[in-house]
């Protein structure tokens, strides 16, 4: 049962991320591949201020939010320079160079030897102190930060901002023709979404307790924009799916008697073999409304 409750809390976790990331990929047309290094910065901002300053978990998330929507901004601001394939290999660059930063920024991240002792969170009401120690009571609060992002995306896309988007998605040009003014729609997306990336990364730490740089590689960020591809692009719905496939497909390969050492390596070709599939017979994925 508890490590029932493991796989769903990892696929709440990464549910965020690929809701957040559907935002700019799936409704409004950017190619971003930048998602990992949100999750990293909300992760490691909310472990370095509970490790270091015993600062309640909620306001560190909450930071880690702020934080990573500055940078967001600015990077969003350099990536809107770019054109075309360049958007995509710019993120990459920025992925690498986060990465890079707190892998040997060991003063402040401990470099490759991570942050232990994360805690977990602590809700505080008058005398009252209640916290999510076990797995059962942080699955809850997981769950309800889902409901919170998958209801903030929802809002967003169903709305004039949204129907914005994806007027952007289908012909930013056309749009510009009529006074909108594209680049601040683009970049107010971009810097939710990395909000947004930022709280599942604050989960993650304070679920695992642990982290270190070699979780947040590029393949994580292609990972989550591989669950979005399968779920479906501009679809909330199809985020979730998406989530759901990709965590639980190596508990089905070990299900069906692939050993564990070869169910792990075997994924990332089924997860290929997926997306190829899907490209070919049904480039909108599962449930999804718009084709990359």
């Amino acid at each position: 049962m508890e490590y029932l409750i493991h796989l769903a809390i990892l696929v709440g976790i990464y549910a965020i991320l690929a809701l957040s990331l559907n935002l700019a990929v799936g409704y409004t047309g950017i190619l971003s591949v930048t998602h990992a290094a949100f999750f990293v910065i909300g992760a490691y901002t909310t472990a370095i201020l509970a490790t270091r300053y015993d600062i309640n978990f909620f306001f560190a998330m909450i930071v880690g939010a702020v934080v990573t929507g500055v940078i967001s901004l600015l990077i969003g601001r350099v990536l809107s320079k770019f054109r075309g394939d360049f958007v995509a290999l710019g993120a990459v660059g920025f992925n690498m160079i986060v990465w890079s930063i707190f892998l040997n920024w060991q003063e402040l991240t401990r470099g490759p030897l991570g942050i232990p002792g994360i805690h977990r969170p602590e809700v505080g009401i008058g005398n009252m102190e209640y916290s999510f120690t076990s797995n059962t009571s942080f699955l809850i609060l997981t769950l309800l930060f889902v409901l919170l992002v998958f209801w903030t995306c929802r809002h967003i896309t169903e709305s004039s901002f949204g129907r914005a988007l994806k007027a952007i998605r289908e012909d930013e040009e056309a749009l510009a023709v009529f006074g909108y003014r594209t680049l601040y729609y683009k970049l107010a997306v971009f810097v939710v979404g990395a909000m947004l990336a930022s709280i599942a990364g604050a989960l993650f730490a304070s679920y695992i307790t642990f982290i270190d740089p070699s979780t947040f590689t590029v393949s994580e960020s292609i990972f989550i924009l591989s669950a979005i591809i399968l779920g479906g692009l501009a679809s909330n719905k199809g985020a979730v799916i998406g989530a759901v496939v990709l965590i639980l497909l190596p508990e089905f390969l070990r299900f069906v008697g692939f050993p564990s050492d070869i169910a792990a390596q075997t994924r990332q070709a089924v997860y290929g073999i997926m997306l190829i599939v899907l490209m070919l017979y049904r480039p909108q994925g599962l449930v999804g409304e718009y084709k990359l």
